[in-house]
């Protein structure tokens, strides 16, 4: 069985290497048309910040290495520009001597990733995709040691990790991005921390702006917002698209999504043809419906299948939650699931939970406070989503989570876990937890929230806001137009309370939740603001509005 792998990172050698473990006489040739195969390109942005100090660090792997432990035929700096289904051959191109040969397979596995979408025209930009590129961005820093002024075009996972390793760096960053908001996979609230971190941290965060090209001096870029930027150096971290040019020059089917479509053996709509990694299409866990996910947990997992499905052990491939983690400047944003836009988009019914728990006991020193967010199905109880915000335990939270959505874990069974905990790891009451008595109050009717976004029409409609929290906490910052009736103070002060649809809240929502049963059970039509004051602020920071369709679509 001879067996071609077009693509010699992630995806692509991790099908390679657990091919060779099922099936020690098979011939398996790998192609990669760069000069690096099996390096971790996840890590490359903690080289160019010096978190990583040895360039061999990232090379996890050389053509050598595989064929001495793998007995791998790698072949860097081919290209396969064609594949013909009918004969089972590829074409290749030798990048270097421009040299073009035929190869039979009797298995093909595509795994061409994603492609960086295109740059204005006439600027020069980098990536911070491949070994190539984080040699060119220390040419450009080692050459101005004085210190350099760099423009990372978009702040998703690559482009808010760039900014923080250049700014370790000692260089002068300015962020620039279409939308209204950093991290489009957060909602908005969520993301506020991110803005405010960068900020201190003396990033130059441009909103709601694009890059023109260069400027007429040629000396930096000119912006949408009408300025000009100094940039010695600027990283496209924009997005990718998936790499479908093979594909469908072969004739492959492309699924809805735009990427390569597969069916859960990660075998094409050819037979003999598989595909892995970025540029395939993968099945969303809460929907079943086609989505395209870029992570490299993903694309390893998957090349692992297609490996299975060729040598004879098919395992289906399990639906894609989008898990994934960030670090910014010491802030954990980790996500799974959908999000509220996402939800609103789709305009399917949904429940939200925020709470603000910290990391581990509160009276253990070093605790850590975070913010969580639980999407949930209102008629089933079924966990859509989740986002956390935060320092320390924000990783294991959000996995537990994930665990139990690929689990069919119910938000309210989140009360039941039964979690690991000592004062320096966690509370007696996990953050886990706590998250589930909250989404188990609202599922029992027990407590009705509001959200942020829906305070000001609520309010409008004639509903009228108290403030539970102390005389202190009020006066230190509040909500504009809100009463404050301590809740210590509220039984004895329910005749100075209209007999208005009431809204309370406190500094996260758990007082706001036990005023709110104290005063339906004298006979008050009350709700508790969702996640209090905090998720309040974090959201009105950024001026923005209840998510929408035409909102995500801009």
């Amino acid at each position: 069985m001879r067996t071609l792998i077009v693509g010699g990172v992630a995806g692509g050698m991790s099908a390679a290497t657990r091919l060779r473990r099922l099936d020690e006489s098979a011939e398996i040739v790998v192609f990669e048309r760069g000069q690096y195969v099996s390096f971790a390109n996840c890590g490359l942005p903690y080289y160019v910040g010096g978190v990583i100090t040895n360039r061999s660090d990232l090379l996890l792997q050389t053509p050598e290495s595989l064929t001495a432990r793998f007995r791998l035929d790698v072949r860097i700096n081919r290209e396969v520009t064609s594949v013909d289904r009918a004969a089972r051959t590829v074409t290749v191109r030798d990048t270097i001597t421009g040299d073009v040969s035929t190869e039979p397979y009797d298995r093909l596995v595509l795994a061409a990733g994603a492609s960086a979408r295109s740059a204005p025209r006439g600027l020069a930009t980098t990536t911070l995709r491949t070994i190539d590129d984080v040699d060119h961005i220390e040419s450009v820093l080692s050459g101005r040691p004085d210190g350099a002024t760099a423009v990372v075009i978009g702040a998703g996972f690559i482009g808010l990790e760039a900014v923080e390793n250049l700014v370790h760096r000692g260089v002068r960053v300015t962020l620039v991005q279409r939308g209204m908001q950093l991290f489009g996979p957060l909602d908005p609230e969520m993301a506020a921390p991110l803005l405010a971190t960068l900020q201190e941290q003396g990033v130059d965060v441009r909103l709601g702006t694009t890059v023109l090209g260069a400027s007429a001096d040629g000396l930096g870029l000119a912006l949408s917002d009408g300025t000009t930027v100094a940039a010695d150096l600027v990283i496209d971290a924009s997005g990718v698209s998936p790499d479908t040019s093979l594909a469908e020059q072969a004739g492959l089917r492309i699924g809805a999504s735009g990427g390569v479509w597969v069916d859960d053996t990660q075998r094409t709509s050819d037979a003999f043809i598989y595909a892995v990694g970025d540029g395939v299409e993968k099945t969303d866990a809460v929907t079943g419906d086609p989505l395209l996910v870029t992570m490299a947990g993903l694309a390893n997992r998957h090349g692992r299948a297609a490996a299975d499905s060729i040598a004879g052990q098919p395992e289906p491939a399990s639906p894609a939650l989008g898990t994934a983690i960030l670090g910014l400047f010491g802030v954990v944003v980790a996500l799974t699931g959908w999000s509220e836009k996402r939800l609103v988009a789709a305009g399917r019914a949904h429940r939200i939970a925020h709470t603000h728990p910290v990391s581990h006991a509160g009276y253990y020193p070093g605790a850590e406070p975070m913010s969580m967010k639980l999407l949930i199905d209102p008629q089933t109880d079924a966990i859509l989503g989740a986002q956390i915000v935060g320092g320390s335990g924000v990783d294991k939270r959000i996995d537990v989570i994930a665990t139990a959505m690929a689990g069919g874990l119910t938000a309210s069974a989140l009360t039941r876990l039964e979690l690991a905990y000592a004062p320096q790891f966690a509370s007696a009451k996990d953050p886990i937890n706590q998250l589930g008595y909250v989404a188990d109050n609202l599922r029992a009717g027990t407590s009705r929230n509001i959200q942020w976004h829906e305070l000001a029409a609520a309010r409008v409609a004639g509903a009228v806001l108290v403030d539970v929290r102390s005389i202190g906490e009020f006066e230190g910052g509040s909500i504009p137009g809100a009463i404050n009736v301590p809740l210590d103070e509220l039984r004895s002060r329910l005749a100075d309370l209209p007999t208005a649809p009431l809204i309370v809240h406190c500094q996260v929502g758990q007082r706001g939740h036990t005023a709110a049963r104290l005063l339906t059970q004298h006979g008050f039509d009350v709700r508790n603001l969702d996640g209090g004051y905090r998720t309040w602020l974090a959201g009105d920071s950024l001026s923005t509005v209840r998510p929408t369709p035409e909102r995500i679509l801009a």
